[in-house]
C-alpha cells in the first residue's frame, strides 16, 4: 500500500512510520517545514493547502497532527490552537482524499485518522465503548469537531477509522514527565486516584494502526489496552517497575494550581473506555496489562 502519514514526528509517528516501511508500505511523510528526504512532502493545513496530486495514488492516509494537549497551560489562544490544528489538518487530508475518490472511484481507500478518548468526557466508574456519547468538557469538543472533519472522506466513500487513542506509554509524552518524578521516590496518585487512565503500549498503539489499514472496521474505535486502570492503580504499577514506593500523593488542589484548566478535564477526569471494536475484530495486545506496557515502556521488561 502506499501510505501517506501526517504528525510522523510525534511519539506515534517516529514509531509507525518504519514499521510500515518495514511491513513492505511506500510512505510519504506530510510536513510543514522544507521536506529533508524523499519520501517527505510539504503540506500547509494551518490554511488548508495540500497537492492534490499527492493523493493521486494514495491507498490510505494515517492522520496523526496536532498540537499537544497538556506540554502547555491552557490559555485561551492555546486552546484554540489545539483546536484548529487538529480540525484544519483532519479536514485537508480528508477533503485530498475525497477529491482523490472523486477522480478515480475504483480505488478503495482509507483513512485512519486520530481522535482520543477525551471525547467521552468525565465517565467516572461507568464502562464506555465506542457508541457512548460524547461529553461536555473542552476536549469532548475538541474531538466531536475533530471527528467530524473527517466528513469529506467519508461522504466520498473512503473508509474512514476515527482511532479514540488513551495514554500511549512509551519513551516520551507522559512518561518523559512521570517517570523521573518516580524513580526519584517522590511520585504518589494524582488527586483522588479514582479517575480511569485508559492506557496503550506505543508497541500496541503501532500495531493497532496497521491492523486497522486491512480490518473491515470503520466509525470510531478505541485504541487502549484491554483492561483500564484507575490512576491509583497506575501510579502503584508505575512505582513497582522502578521499584520505588508511591507515596507522595498530590492532591487536586496542587494540581489545578500549577497546570490550570487542564488539570480537571486532563488529569483528575478519566474515561473507563474499553477497546471493543478491537476485541471483536479479533486483534490480539502484546501487552494486555498496564504492568507489561510499562515495563516495556521503561526497558524493564
Amino acid at each position: 500500500m502506499k501510505v501517506a502519514v501526517t504528525g510522523s514526528s510525534g511519539l506515534i509517528g517516529s514509531a509507525l512510520v518504519p514499521a510500515l516501511v518495514d511491513d513492505g508500505h511506500d510512505v510519504l511523510r506530510l510536513v510543514r517545514r522544507t521536506p529533508r528526504t524523499a519520501d517527505e512532502h510539504r503540506w500547509d493545513p494551518q490554511h488548508r493547502r495540500i497537492d492534490p496530486a499527492l493523493f493521486a495514488d494514495v491507498d490510505a492516509v494515517v492522520n496523526l497532527a496536532g498540537t499537544g494537549v497538556g506540554d502547555r497551560r491552557w490559555t485561551e489562544k492555546r486552546k484554540r490552537e489545539i483546536l484548529r490544528s487538529r480540525v484544519d489538518a483532519t479536514a485537508t487530508v480528508s477533503t485530498a482524499l475525497a477529491e482523490a475518490a472523486a477522480a478515480d472511484p475504483g480505488r478503495e481507500r482509507v483513512l485512519l485518522s486520530a481522535s482520543a478518548v477525551g471525547w467521552y468526557g468525565d465517565t467516572g466508574d461507568r464502562v464506555v465503548r465506542e457508541n457512548a456519547p460524547a461529553g461536555q468538557d473542552f476536549l469532548a469538543h475538541v474531538c466531536e469537531q475533530w471527528e467530524t472533519a473527517t466528513a469529506p472522506a467519508e461522504q466520498a466513500g473512503v473508509r474512514v477509522v476515527t482511532m479514540r487513542t488513551g495514554l500511549v506509554l512509551g519513551r516520551g509524552g507522559l512518561l518523559r514527565r512521570m517517570a523521573p518524578l518516580f524513580r526519584l521516590g517522590v511520585g504518589g496518585r494524582l488527586g483522588s486516584g479514582t479517575q480511569y487512565w485508559p492506557w496503550i503500549s506505543l508497541t500496541d498503539e503501532v500495531a493497532a494502526i496497521r491492523f486497522l489499514l486491512t480490518a473491515p472496521l470503520s466509525g470510531p474505535v478505541n485504541l487502549t489496552g484491554p483492561a483500564p486502570v484507575t490512576n491509583a492503580e497506575f501510579t502503584r504499577a508505575l512505582a513497582q517497575v522502578v521499584h520505588r514506593p508511591a507515596v507522595l500523593p498530590v492532591p487536586g488542589f496542587a494540581l489545578r494550581a500549577v497546570l490550570g484548566e487542564f488539570a480537571p478535564v486532563g488529569v483528575l477526569a478519566g474515561q473507563r473506555a474499553v477497546p471493543a471494536a478491537l476485541e471483536a475484530a479479533g486483534f490480539t495486545w502484546t501487552h494486555p496489562d498496564v504492568g507489561s506496557a510499562l515495563r516495556s515502556a521503561l526497558g524493564r521488561d
